[in-house]
């Protein structure tokens, strides 16, 4: 079973509009193949920003933004980073590294090219979401 992390940015477009991120949390909570890996510090920015108000004006935002949440709390295995890392410039980005040190994702997915100029950290690729979609969705 593949091991993913999914940037907050990548779950907020997938409730947006219908485009890779929508395809890969589709199949992320439909299917057996994928293993969603997060931590308290990820599932509270998950939290934080999927409900923010400025997303309501999108319709249905709030009400999918919570069943989604509620999907990932019961399927998404939980790591405890013990490791602190300071390696993005963006500093609250570096809790996906400390993630994905501490769970050996097989990858990282993010629309954020510009903090996340790697395209590894350790034994996890680092994808964009078409990169992913296209090349890596398991079979």
């Amino acid at each position: 079973m593949q091991k993913i992390i999914i940037d907050t940015n990548v779950l907020v477009s997938s409730l947006i509009q219908r485009n890779y991120p929508f395809s890969i949390v589709n199949f992320l909570i439909t299917g057996n193949n994928l293993q969603l890996c997060i931590s308290d510090a990820l599932f509270l920015e998950y939290f934080e920003v999927l409900n923010r108000p400025k997303f309501s004006k999108f319709p249905e935002f709030t009400n999918n933004a919570r069943a989604l949440l509620v999907d990932i709390e019961s399927k998404a295995i939980k790591f405890t980073p013990t490791k602190k890392l300071d390696i993005i410039k963006d500093v609250d980005d570096n809790k996906l590294l400390e993630l994905a040190e501490v769970s050996h994702a097989d990858f990282l997915i993010t629309g954020n090219t510009n903090d996340f100029t790697m395209e590894t950290f350790r034994s996890t690729r680092i994808v964009t979401p078409k990169q992913y979609w296209e090349n890596h969705i398991p079979a």
